[in-house]
C-alpha cells in the first residue's frame, strides 16, 4: 500500500502561478510513475504531467511550456510548478502513483483560476 500526501493549490488570478507538491510513502520499490491528473466539473479526469523514476516526463499538450514537473525534496515526491495559469486550468488536481500495476490516488486539491 502507498499513501500520498498533497499540498498546494488555491485561488490565483489568470496569469499567476501555483505550486503543487505530493509525497508518497509506504511499500515502494523498483520503478514507478508519479504525477498529476485533474478533473474539472462535468469532465473526465485527465493526465496533466507525469514523472517516472528514471526521470522521464510527460505533459498534456495544453500545459506544455507552462507547467513543470520535477522531483520534490523528499525521495518519493513530485512538485508541479504551474505558471501562466489560465481559466481552463481550474480543476481538482489529484496526485497519482503507479507501481507494478497498482495505482494510488491522493485526496485531491482544488486549483481555481479567476479572471
Amino acid at each position: 500500500q502507498v499513501q500520498l500526501v498533497e499540498s498546494g493549490g488555491g485561488l490565483v488570478q489568470s496569469g499567476g502561478s501555483l505550486k503543487l507538491s505530493c509525497a508518497a510513502s509506504g511499500n515502494i520499490f523498483g520503478d514507478y510513475v508519479m504525477g498529476w491528473y485533474r478533473q474539472a466539473p462535468g469532465m473526465e479526469r485527465q493526465m496533466v504531467a507525469l514523472r517516472s523514476s528514471t526521470n522521464t516526463t510527460t505533459y498534456v499538450y495544453s500545459v506544455k511550456g507552462r507547467f513543470t514537473i520535477s522531483r520534490g525534496d523528499a525521495r518519493y515526491s513530485v512538485s508541479l510548478q504551474m505558471n501562466n495559469l489560465k481559466l481552463e486550468d481550474t480543476a481538482v488536481y489529484y496526485c497519482n502513483f503507479k507501481q507494478s500495476g497498482n495505482s494510488y490516488w491522493g485526496q485531491g486539491t482544488q486549483v481555481t483560476v479567476s479572471s
